[in-house]
Order: structure tokens, then sequence, then C-alpha cells
């Protein structure tokens, strides 16, 4: 059969209940569309009671967030931000908004989240080097928690401050702890295909007042308390509109239950592909008292007796596409990207060798079983 014989299986599309309407629809009768009302209020309120942060800001996507946590952090032209290279370019992109340096650092094996021992090793270089890093952007990939006791040890001994990029880990958690929780700042994505959506958007959380105001200020083109538009730094257009914090508002209150079904997603995908040879489930342990929301079901290939002799994740993604099913590779690591090509790397075996191994498979909460198992099917025709 071709593929347009199929209905087409995307990767993490959007999936809207009736919440969404209701919010909407009364920032419409109420003319509240701008970047500015209830909504909005009721978005940053929802954020905090989720996260367990004392103050939120709803911002157009998590690319802001990032942004402007740096800014917050002190980042300015000149300075290095120590990142993981295995993350989506959003991370780093910000840091070189500000004329910083990125430094990359590789992932570790079992969360595949930033090195604890590579981050001590950079930072311990960069010193030697003449240069004390500026921030450290910690992310938590495809929902799973870092390891954070680690981390954020070694950042404090060197006293660097940390912004936490939970794009992709809104209602994960570690030790009972919302992730987006443990930096200065964190950053949360409500990008279309993540857990939770307001279309295009984003949000900065922090414990820290003085800094929310500051966000909330830099959003808004740095307008100065005026009657007049009088500015005397540069500022941002990055403030979410009403209309949209009503979708996050109706998204907000279906949380649980997205998370429940990603995990639901992520078990079956174990079950039913634990017998196929040279495939593995990317089984990335969760601490105890932890949880990781699943965001996307990964799979790594191996070459394990019994598998086909040529299998790539390449070869994969294409013959999915020959049933209408949408997969992607993981994250190409940012040292490999040619925007980063001259920046300094530590280490780099370990999420180059993930990147030339896996792939994400199609894992939104609007699938039922039926859809899996086409999608199991699909895997198990290619690697036989």
């Amino acid at each position: 059969m071709r593929s347009q014989d199929y209905d087409r299986l995307y990767l993490s599309p959007p999936h809207l209940g009736r919440h969404e309407l209701n919010y909407v629809h009364k920032a419409i009768e109420d003319n509240w569309v701008a970047p500015a009302g209830p909504n909005i209020t009721g978005f940053e309120a929802d954020i905090c009671q989720a996260t367990g942060v004392a103050h939120a800001v709803a911002l157009n996507s998590g690319t802001a967030a990032i942004h402007l946590g740096l800014i917050l952090l002190g980042v300015g032209p000149g300075d290095e931000v120590l990142c993981p290279s295995f993350t989506f370019v959003a991370t780093a992109n910000p840091i070189v908004y500000l004329g910083a340096a990125p430094v990359f650092i590789d992932s570790e094996t079992d969360t595949w989240n930033l090195c604890p021992a590579r981050l001590r090793e950079a930072i311990v270089d960069r010193l030697a080097k003449g240069t004390k890093p500026k921030a450290l952007i910690l992310v938590h990939l495809y929902g799973m928690p870092a390891k954070l006791p680690e981390i954020l040890a070694t950042a404090a001994e060197f006293g660097i401050p940390v912004l936490e990029d939970a794009a992709e880990a809104l209602g994960s958690l570690f030790g009972g702890q919302p992730l987006g929780s443990f930096g200065k700042v964190g950053a949360f994505s409500f990008n279309g295909n993540k857990i939770l959506t307001t279309s295009g958007g984003g949000a900065l959380v922090t414990n820290d007042a003085v800094l929310a105001q500051k966000t909330r200020f830099l959003a808004t083109q740095a307008k100065d308390d005026a009657p007049y538009y009088q500015h005397s730094e540069v500022g941002y257009n990055y403030r979410l509109s009403n209309l949209l914090a009503g979708i996050g508002r109706g998204q907000m209150e279906l949380l649980e239950e997205r998370v429940k079904r990603r995990r639901e997603i992520f078990a079956w995908y174990q079950e039913h592909l634990a017998d196929v040879a040279g495939l593995a489930v990317a089984t990335t342990p969760e601490p105890v008292g932890s949880r990781a929301n699943r965001w996307l079901t990964t799979i790594l290939l191996n070459q394990m007796e019994g598998a086909p002799a040529i299998i790539t994740p390449e070869a994969l993604r294409l013959h999915l596409e020959t049933r209408n099913i949408e997969s992607r590779p993981l994250w190409k690591p940012l040292h490999l990207q040619p925007l980063f090509a001259t920046a300094p790397m530590y280490g780099g075996a370990v999420c180059e060798d993930l990147f030339a191994r896996g792939l994400c498979l199609p894992s939104g909460t609007a699938m039922g079983d039926g859809e899996l198992r086409r999608v199991a099917e699909a895997v198990r025709e290619a690697l036989h």
C-alpha cells in the first residue's frame, strides 16, 4: 500500500479538549486579546501551582524564557555559558543572542542529560584558561530528570547560577519536586508539539520576586514607569497574548491526564517491542520518588545477534514514512552543527552515539492502541 492510503500519524501533535474553548470564548467576548488580561494572570497562577514555584511569567516561547533568564543571570558579551550538546538548538541560541559563547558538554548514558563528570572537567578547564563560566543551562531531555544532586552541587561549589531548561519536562518530578523549580530560573515551552500547548508559548519561573518583576518589564519592551513611552534599556516583545493564555488554562487542567497517557504509551512500546532483535526502547531509569513525563518515546538500534545486517535510524524513518508515520532522529548534538563548529566541547562520544542510533516514535496522547499497533508493525517490518 502507498503512504497516502494511511491516515497520517504525527510525532507529537497538539491534543486539545473542550476546556480551552471556555477560556478563549470568554477572552473574545470581553475583548481581552492583547498581551494582558485575566487569562494570563490565571495561566501564570496555574503554572505556579503545577511547578511549586512562587512566580511565573507567561511568554511567547520557551526560547524567550531562556533568553530573558540568561539576562537575569547577568550573561553578556564575552561571557561563556555551559550547555549540554545533546539538545535542541533553542537551548543555545539565546547564548549567542547576548554575544556570549556556549561551552558544550557531553551526556551521560543513564539519563542522556548533561554528564556531571564532564561538567566538572569543563569548569576546571575554563578556570585554568582564565574564564569562569557565567551560567549553566541544565536540560531535562525528553522529560527525563537530569542527575540533579551532582550537577547542582558542582554548580554551587563553583558559584555558577543554573538556568533550568524544562521545555520538554512539564509534569516531570525529581524526588517528588517538579522539574523547572531547581534552578535560579526555569524555562518551559508550550509549543504545539509539547505535552501541553498554547499554540506557541512559554514561561519563565522563579522564586525570586525581583527577577519575576524584571522579566515582565523586559518582556513588555522595557517601558519605564512614565505616562508616555520612555525606555532606558533594551526590551523585547515577548509577552503571551491573553487569547493563547486561555488555551493554556484549559490545557493545564489536563496535565496529570496527559502525563499519565504519555507514560502509558511508553510502557506499551516497551512491552510490544521487547522481542524485536536489534532494537531497544530507551529505558532511562527513574530515580526513586521521581517521574519522567515520557514526552517522546525513543528507541535505540543495536547490532545484536539476529538483527538485520544493515539498519539505521534513517532507514527505519524512511520505512515508517511509507506507512505515513512520522518519526524523528534524536537531537543532533550541537557541537556537530555548522553553527557551533568552533565552540569548545567536552567529551562527545556519548551524545554522538545516541544520535547515530536513536529515533523518536509517535507519542501523541490522542493515540489509541490501534495506532500504536500500526507503528509497532511498521517497525517490525523494517527490522525483519
